[in-house]
């Protein structure tokens, strides 16, 4: 299966198969996050769970692909990620099988951009936000995307001490800036 799209001007092609997320066409979540998402040249950028890769990719595009980690915990997706890498004339980014943080070393990201598995419990959840402010210098970004409102918007603004939500097509695109070294005070 392969998927031919455009976005943000950037035409994309990506090899998908039956065990990746969205394998006919890209999440609707997706792409309500990507149409917030500015990235820059130069910017440091993570795609927390990247599944087959269109975030990471399509970010390389606008920042130095060597600037670009992928990290997923699926060997599926780690491997077709880096044939998707290949494939967009990105293949310099960062891939790691990574239980989110687990074996990703890298820190100082301008940017953090996650589509998380929030149809189970929270932790995962927890983890990427929690662990994801760590790993953003002060200044730095966390996108993020759920059907789910309440639980993220409580979270996020716990540890980043705010948030701005953008209900978009029955999705919830959040934006934390990282303004400070610690968890925000409650």
């Amino acid at each position: 299966m392969f998927i031919k799209t455009t976005i943000k001007d950037i035409d994309l092609l990506f090899d998908t198969n039956e065990r990746c997320f969205s394998p006919i066409r890209i999440d609707n979540g997706t792409i309500a996050m990507l149409s917030k998402l500015e990235i820059e040249a130069g910017m440091k950028v993570l795609d927390l769970g990247c599944g087959y890769g269109v975030v990471g990719i399509l970010a390389a595009h606008f920042t130095q692909p060597e600037l670009v980690f992928m990290v997923d915990v699926d060997t599926n997706a780690v491997e077709i990620s880096r044939t998707n890498a290949e494939k967009n004339g990105v293949s310099g980014v960062n891939i790691v099988k990574s239980d989110a943080f687990d074996n990703l070393v890298e820190t100082g990201f301008d940017l953090i951009i996650s589509n998380p598995p929030y149809h189970t419990d929270f932790s995962v959840a927890k983890s990427f936000i929690e662990k994801g402010f760590n790993r953003l210098n002060v200044g730095g970004t966390m996108f993020m995307v759920t059907k789910r409102l309440e639980w993220y918007k409580n979270k996020i603004t716990s540890i980043f001490g705010g948030v701005m939500v953008y209900p978009i097509g029955g999705y919830y695109v959040f934006k934390a800036i990282k303004k400070q070294r610690n968890y925000a005070k409650s």
